[in-house]
């Protein structure tokens, strides 16, 4: 098939290159442009634009598909498909409809759970049991598309950045056998009536509230590892935690129960795992407590 690949970060790589591997013909990718990055904030192409430029596919990066002439410049490349995996640019009525079997979307959760910009992180917080792929006809609506096939992983103790890489690699086996028998899939409308909606995650959401349950606090640490990353308040400095534990004892809210870190919650206890002090590596719990013990009775606010 002729293919346009839509995508932008990492997770978007494995399907480009999972498509390229099963022979088909990437006429081009399309991605978001440069963004800066690092100390120097030099502009940096995105991960989908690196691999694609490596697979010597043609590269596109415009700021957004609504002019005539760049829709017109889509249209042109006569498509049998578009793949689209979190690109990140609103796809106008004129794009959705120039291929010939349309945009086909990797969205990663089972729809209709799920709706919207940060799938896997609620799926995490919310403790859903399940979560999954799906592969989806896009339409105007914000992922509200029919489904053409699903696969599903069990959540488990994952953090959103080991489910994130988990749901790429499955997303792009999903849509590869999609698209090889795609005569076969029959679109499925989804039911809006169980639909969910998954916002990005705002900045306030990342700080600890130690008033909640220890399992909400936990999965609040998982859903937000590595990024944004769930941070408490420890004598004036921001500490990242990236990984905890559920805890024996009870406290007052944000109460330090014990020597070892083990920290009261609204109802129950976590024990930090993994920590990150500002401008420092990750580290163990162990190491941090040697460089930064906590004494019994400190109250985190």
């Amino acid at each position: 098939m002729r293919i346009i690949f839509m995508g932008t970060p990492e997770f978007a790589v494995p399907a480009l290159e999972a498509l390229h591997h099963a022979a088909h013909e990437l006429v081009c990718v399309y991605t978001q442009p440069p963004r800066p990055a690092g100390r120097g904030k030099k502009l940096q192409p995105s991960p989908v634009h690196k691999v694609a430029e490596r697979l010597g596919i043609e590269v596109r990066c415009p700021a957004s598909l609504r002019s005539p002439e760049t829709q017109a410049e889509f249209a042109a490349l006569d498509a049998d498909v578009a793949v689209v995996a979190a690109y990140g640019l609103i796809l106008p009525q004129p794009v959705l409809d120039a291929p010939r079997h349309g945009c086909l979307n990797i969205h990663a959760s089972i729809l209709p759970r799920w709706r919207g910009a940060a799938p896997i992180h609620r799926a995490v917080m919310a403790g859903d049991p399940v979560t999954g792929v799906t592969i989806m006809q896009m339409e105007a609506g914000l992922d509200t598309g029919p489904m053409l096939a699903a696969a599903r992983t069990p959540v488990d103790a994952k953090t959103t950045g080991e489910l994130t890489a988990e749901l790429a690699e499955l997303g792009a086996q999903l849509m590869v056998g999609t698209l090889r028998d795609l005569a076969i899939h029959k679109p499925i409308a989804q039911d809006d009536a169980l639909a969910t909606y998954a916002p990005k995650i705002d900045k306030a959401e990342s700080r600890i509230d130690w008033g909640k349950s220890a399992e909400e606090t936990e999965r609040l640490v998982r859903g937000l590892a590595p990024f944004p990353g769930a941070w408490f308040d420890l004598e004036g400095e921001r500490v990242k935690l990236l990984r905890a534990e559920l805890a024996d004892g009870a406290g007052a809210p944000g109460e330090v129960l014990d020597d070892d870190l083990a920290i009261a919650c609204g109802s129950g206890a976590i024990r930090p795992l993994r920590l990150q002090r500002a401008g420092k590596p990750a580290m163990d719990r162990a190491d941090f407590l040697r460089g930064r013990p906590v004494i019994k009775g400190t109250i985190l606010p």
